[in-house]
């Protein structure tokens, strides 16, 4: 069969619309970057305990005093975990992107209801946006809207709104038939008929479909995460990053609390909004007999004036003004070089990655600009990159490993220069396992080692080198299977077979802190085939390398010795998960001078 190009056609429409339609993905950023910020503003202003004595209180209104008492405990519960901003951060997008699809998808359905004709090319197109893998919306979303809330939420659209589109066209569908000929009969126009009729019938079918769309908007919504979209999809995506269990189930215990109460209150949404379902909740409450105080709902009068009572107590307290960062150094006249410039540093998840653009927001915040650090897989920070949703980039593996995005996006990027020297791509075993010191050993051993080699992201420029070059050049291409997975599983897998002592080759680098912990023999490359080796450099984007030509000037000149960048590591692994800037505070602390030489104040 000749090999059908459907990938590169898909790639030529994306280069199309994002050439001739930016205008228009502009607009809608702003549009999406506005409706999240306002909901956000919302939900994070207040102090945690308040704003969840509001979520309590529509608890109580929509399911009765226990719903209340339990959802106050679930969210006392998150902020007891520290996890209060990056739950709000979640809901304000499930919120936006939730709402947004049922704004687009309850007229949809409601069009394939009453059209057989929509309905049949509405159909196939849910089908596609319903079985393609939810990570495939990310990959159009980030190069339209770049990095950041936006591709989550429009990607968590697209996820989300076929679901309401079928309920909604079942449920009118499912109205029965004489009805609606009765109403004909008795001279009701057709917007008559749907708005007295089919919709109230349909009710109880339509909101298990805006139930339905909100439960997978939060899954959506934490899979953004892996994008740059604030919340507890970032939490969840680090902790299994850097196989960090107790973070990770920390943010799985949050996104489970957010979920429960979001199913309920959409669920119990829909016994008051239909007649049915309002004569199901007064039979219940007259049968409740010495129950009835557990059974008992304010009026929605009565409700709505506790939440606007607490409301008005939140801006009373002045908790709307903003969260802000009241741990951020005081800067001297004389330090304050840059006046409050944003700067926007993308990491990766990898330990150098992490000290290094922690480091340069320490030091850029004692220099007066308002730096940010955000973490993203490998391809999308060098997307962000070269669409300017980013500044810099610290943790560029040149001239090899991050070889074919300088390919691609190149004529975006300013190398600012290396900034580490030494380091390695190689595959390493444990060194208990005998008689393998070089890849030329692992030949006949396949089965030893399972027929695999452990792998990190499938994206990662060194696994394209394993399976190109360095396989094929020693003869194991057909006896060993790159295994495409994660940094955090991989790790995770050599911590599993370490313990039993079982042969494992994994994908590895220097520097890495598995050596330290893992007596791991690195495997010679006596054919070279892994290249001379990489330097670690500083990448700006073009633009901003420009504009922010101060801070561009300080990256030309860094650099870290292996002593300075292991120790960096070290202490911000002792200062424990989410903690990066305390522990690169603490370091600097322990390093006096080392502000003052990244970053002079008088000269480059």
């Amino acid at each position: 069969m000749p090999r059908i190009h459907l990938g590169n056609w898909a790639e030529d429409a994306v280069n199309w619309l994002t050439d001739h339609l930016s205008w228009l993905f502009d607009f809608i950023s702003s549009v999406v970057n506005g409706m999240y910020d306002g909901v956000e503003w919302v939900l994070g202003g207040p102090s945690p305990l308040l704003m969840a004595g509001i979520l309590a209180l529509l608890a109580f209104w929509m399911r009765g005093l226990p719903a209340g008492v339990v959802a106050f405990v679930g969210f006392a519960l998150i902020d007891s975990l520290a996890q209060w901003d990056q739950a709000m951060q979640s809901l304000s997008l499930v919120v936006v992107s939730g709402a947004a699809a049922i704004v687009l998808a309850v007229p949809l359905g409601i069009w394939a209801a009453r059209r057989d004709t929509a309905a049949l090319v509405i159909r196939p197109v849910l089908d596609v946006m319903q079985t393609l893998p939810a990570f495939v919306y990310l990959i159009p979303a980030i190069i339209f809207f770049s990095l950041g809330t936006v591709p989550a939420v429009i990607a968590t659209i697209v996820f989300a709104a076929p679901v309401g589109v079928r309920m909604t066209e079942l449920g009118i569908r499912q109205v029965d038939p004489e009805l609606v000929e009765a109403a004909d009969a008795f001279g009701t126009p057709p917007l008559g008929t749907l708005l007295r009729v089919q919709l109230p019938l349909a009710l109880p079918t339509i909101m298990a479909g805006v139930n339905q769309v909100i439960m997978l908007a939060l899954s959506m919504v934490v899979i953004g995460g892996m994008v740059g979209a604030a919340g507890l999809g970032a939490t969840v995506f680090g902790a299994i990053s850097q196989v960090d269990i107790g973070l990770g189930f920390e943010g799985g215990v949050s996104v489970v609390v957010l979920a429960i109460y979001l199913d309920r209150i959409t669920g119990a949404l829909g016994d008051h909004v239909s007649p049915l379902g309002r004569r199901a909740l007064a039979r219940r409450g007259s049968a409740a007999g010495g129950m009835r105080v557990l059974r008992y709902r304010p009026r929605p009068a009565v409700g709505v004036c506790g939440v606007t009572v607490l409301a008005l107590v939140a801006c009373c307290m002045g908790v709307f003004a903003g969260n802000g960062n009241g741990s951020a150094p005081h800067v001297s006249a004389a330090a304050n070089v840059g006046k409050g410039q944003s700067v926007r540093i993308g990491s990766f998840n990898w330990d150098e990655s992490i000290a290094s653009s922690y480091l340069w927001q320490e030091v850029l915040e004692q220099r007066g600009y308002k730096p940010a650090v955000s973490t993203y897989d490998p391809g999308a920070a060098f997307t962000g990159l070269a669409t300017g949703s980013l500044d810099y980039l610290t943790d560029a593996w040149l001239p090899t490993t991050h070889a074919s995005y300088l390919k691609q996006y190149g004529k975006d990027y300013t190398d600012l220069g290396a900034w580490y020297d030494r380091t390695s791509l190689e595959v390493a075993v444990p060194s208990y396992v005998k008689g393998v010191r070089t890849m030329a050993d692992l030949k006949g051993r396949s089965a030893e080692f399972g027929g695999k080699i452990i792998g990190i992201e499938p994206g990662a420029g060194e696994m394209k080198l394993l399976r190109s070059t360095v396989l094929p050049g020693y003869g194991l291409d057909k006896d060993y299977q790159v295994v495409s997975s994660s940094t955090a599983s991989m790790l995770a897998e050599l911590k599993r077979d370490y313990a039993q002592k079982k042969p494992v080759a994994v994908v590895l680098w220097s520097p890495h802190w598995a050596y330290s912990t893992y007596d791991l023999t690195k495997l010679a490359d006596p054919q070279g085939l892994w290249g001379p080796g990489d330097s670690v450099h500083d990448l700006a984007n073009k633009a901003s390398g420009a504009k922010l030509s101060q801070v561009s000037a300080w990256m030309r000149t860094f650099h870290m010795t292996e002593a300075q960048l292991g120790s960096l590591e070290a202490t911000i692994q002792g200062a424990g998960q989410g903690n990066a800037a305390q522990g690169v505070r603490k370091w600097i602390g322990q390093n006096p001078g080392i502000v003052d030489k990244m970053a002079p104040i008088n000269g480059g």
